[in-house]
């Protein structure tokens, strides 16, 4: 064997790439800004609900609203620290959602049980759905977007440019053909995480398996996975689940000694897996870049 096929050799067994999350929110951003050159003055607003006092929700809307700034976007939040009456609430939401200045809506998820229902979202206008909960709104889940940018990039070698970037017209072919023959696997159900992703995947035609907690051998459908995307908030897998030259995706947050974790330890996996996402730094960045994506279209659509 001569140095170069060796050095071929250790590439193809051994080169892993991280996918940094970071960089891909920053082409984001700069597709973002240029949209927002076009509607000039006229700003985009983003209305943020939460209701209780959740730290890790808090964190969530703290997040959104420094991309906000970042970005040069008007931000409003309210605040309920108690869960209000179900009419009292719907009846400030349809105000505020059907206000002229508001561009975008947004409802941190999960709500209290008096208020956990799809129903919620028929009181947003669908052009200012930005979340992609009702049936009718134009745009797809930020978060399932968020998760096939991260894939987009792994199929095309780590690639991170405009090329990535999802297009709900053209990518339906492109993840077709890429992931043809190959099994994909979600891990989770949850409202934020595998509810919207396994909706994304749906309208992108990609074949998948739905895992959840009531699924029996969970293991055998982690072995077999050449995609594995993982949306628990728990450590739950190991590297003995794991099929060589996977591409690990994870959603899920934990906290383990102060420190923000993931489904997986990432110095287990690291020697397995061919591509993967760190936590943090992986798919959240690009989940609350597209967001805004879909705020600066949901303003373009406005506009018109």
């Amino acid at each position: 064997m001569t140095f170069y096929c060796f050095l071929i050799f250790l590439w193809y067994n051994f080169y892993i790439m991280v996918i940094d999350g970071k960089k891909i929110a920053s082409l984001l951003t700069k597709e973002i800004k240029k949209t927002l050159k076009k509607l000039k003055k006229n700003k985009p607003k983003l209305v943020v609900f939460l209701i209780g006092e959740s730290e890790e929700q808090l964190s969530f809307v703290k997040i959104k609203n420094k991309f906000a700034k970042k970005l040069g976007i008007k931000f409003e939040f309210i605040h309920y620290k108690k869960p209000p009456l179900f009419e009292e609430f719907v009846r400030y939401l349809k105000q505020k959602a059907t206000d002229k200045e508001t561009t975008g809506v947004v409802i941190q998820q999960p709500l209290p049980a008096a208020l956990a229902t799809e129903t919620i979202y028929q009181y947003i206008p669908a052009e200012k759905e930005i979340e992609g909960h009702n049936q009718k709104s134009p745009f797809l889940p930020p978060i399932g977007l968020a998760v096939l940018t991260a894939l987009k990039s792994a199929l095309l070698g780590g690639i991170v440019n405009e090329k990535i970037i999802i297009s709900p017209k053209k990518d339906v072919n492109f993840f077709q053909k890429k992931l043809k023959n190959k099994k994909i696997v979600l891990v989770g159900q949850g409202i934020t995480g595998g509810l919207p992703i396994g909706k994304t995947l749906n309208y992108f035609k990609i074949n998948f398996i739905a895992v959840t907690s009531k699924t029996e051998n969970k293991e055998s459908y982690y072995q077999q996975a050449d995609v594995l995307i993982t949306a628990v908030g728990k450590k739950v897998i190991f590297p003995n689940d794991l099929k060589k030259g996977v591409i690990l995706l994870n959603v899920g947050l934990r906290k383990e000694n102060g420190k923000l974790k993931g489904d997986y330890e990432e110095k287990e996996i690291k020697n397995i897996a061919s591509f993967y996402t760190k936590t943090p730094g992986g798919i959240g960045p690009i989940d609350v870049l597209y967001l805004y994506k879909n705020l600066v279209d949901a303003a373009l659509i406005q506009k018109k």
